[in-house]
């Protein structure tokens, strides 16, 4: 289901805060159907990327294409009414809250003047089932109930409801057991496999070479490497990540 246009297209792109380059003049892909790994060291611009796709902070120039279209992302609002869904590493979630009220959260059905929640707790449903997750007992339970994995898996599900055509998934392994791993990476593979372009930041290569089918290295502002895990290994991205391999070393 890979498309052969990226979904998402970035050229040139530039950010600074006061007197620091923090994003100097990035060319980034990522395309439907796929996993795209963003690795880099503390401070190498991953976040600044980030948050400028999510429509947080602007960048200061360069062009933005998504799905062969130049857009502005001016905003959170822009980028989710593009499909753009980001799902930080502390998830957004309310505790107190059930899994389908966590889900729909500001978004709510509605009937009238009343919520309509067997329609919510059928869509809340639907969607778990099309990602085959089968950890969660029941959508009614409290979030407050569910393991590490099982609210990652709440947060991811959560994006897909929203019809996101673009995925970004802050470290979503970082604070999970092995198993638990297992089974949000599982889940970010299916969610590739349904059409949905899927970007990771991860900190942990393991995990990038489980799951990605793309690899870009940040490394001080710039992108020094687009490989695919097939072609590359665990020595050569660390020796990106760490600059003593440069752009001209690739194959």
């Amino acid at each position: 289901m890979t498309s052969q246009r990226p979904i998402v297209e970035l050229v040139g792109i530039t950010k600074s805060f006061g007197p620091v380059d923090v994003l100097k003049g990035i060319d980034f892909t990522a395309y439907a159907g796929r996993v795209t790994a963003l690795v880099g060291d503390n401070g190498a611009g991953k976040s600044t990327l980030i948050k400028g796709l999510a429509g947080v902070q602007e960048y200061d120039s360069g062009v933005v294409k998504f799905d062969g279209e130049e857009v502005r992302l001016s905003s959170a609002r822009s980028a989710a009414a593009l499909g753009i869904e980001v799902v930080y590493q502390d998830l957004a979630l309310c505790e107190n809250l059930d899994i389908v009220q966590n889900m729909f959260l500001g978004r709510e059905s509605m009937t009238g003047i009343t919520l309509n929640e067997p329609q919510m707790e059928f869509e809340a449903s639907k969607t778990l089932t099309g990602l085959s997750v089968r950890t969660v007992k029941s959508v009614r339970q409290k979030v407050a109930s569910l393991s590490g994995g099982q609210r990652q898996t709440v947060a991811i599900a959560r994006s897909v409801l929203r019809n996101a055509k673009l995925v970004i998934l802050d470290e979503p392994t970082a604070a999970l057991g092995v198993a638990q791993t297992e089974q949000v990476l599982n889940l970010v593979r299916r969610l590739a496999d349904s059409g949905v372009a899927v970007i990771i930041i991860s900190h942990n290569l393991q995990d990038v070479f489980k799951v990605a089918d793309d690899i870009a290295v940040l490394y001080l502002g710039k992108m020094v490497a687009n490989l695919k895990s097939t072609e590359t290994n665990h020595l050569d991205v660390v020796q990106y990540i760490t600059g003593t391999r440069t752009m001209g070393d690739q194959a």
